[in-house]
């Protein structure tokens, strides 16, 4: 079946969701962003795959100062596999204290699944179902477009 229009949007909003996260050092909130399974692979960083919420606010606080002020995210495409499976791809800047803007590709794979009601509600909410990070890789863009090629790999 498609992607609803609702579904695409919940979808974007998700991928932003992120930045915020990311520069609040809100890690507590990790669930509204990723599965509990998430894979995050920022191998061409030498961190490898990270693999669950404490090894990646584990990675997120020891970076310290290295992490950038500002996550920003643009250019989100979503595309469906005949499968279903959901990928999304989008820009992203990263804005550090210190030097020049960086430019990333995020590759993600996006899942459906049950979201618990908010902490606190009186339990009269059902469980509704909501998208969720699975798999992301963060690929850096390090070399611009050649005008004697169609372009370059992001890793280039």
């Amino acid at each position: 079946m498609p992607l609803s229009a609702d579904d695409r949007l919940a979808i974007h909003e998700l991928v932003a969701l992120h930045g915020h996260l990311m520069d609040d050092g809100a890690f507590d909130r990790l669930s509204e962003l990723f599965t509990d399974d998430f894979a995050y692979d920022v191998t061409a960083y030498g961190f490898g795959v990270l693999r669950g919420y404490a090894a990646f606010a584990e990675a997120a606080r020891a970076l310290g100062d290295g992490n950038p002020l500002g996550h920003h995210v643009t250019n989100v495409v979503i595309s469906e596999d005949a499968d279903g499976t959901v990928r999304v791809r989008s820009k992203g800047l990263g804005v550090p204290v210190d030097g020049p803007v960086g430019t990333v590709v995020y590759e993600d794979v996006v899942r459906r699944v049950e979201v618990q009601p908010p902490a606190g509600t009186d339990g009269a909410r059902r469980p509704a179902t909501g998208w969720r990070i699975s798999y992301r890789r963060v690929v850096p863009r390090r070399r611009p477009l050649h005008p004697e090629g169609r372009g370059q790999h992001p890793e280039g």
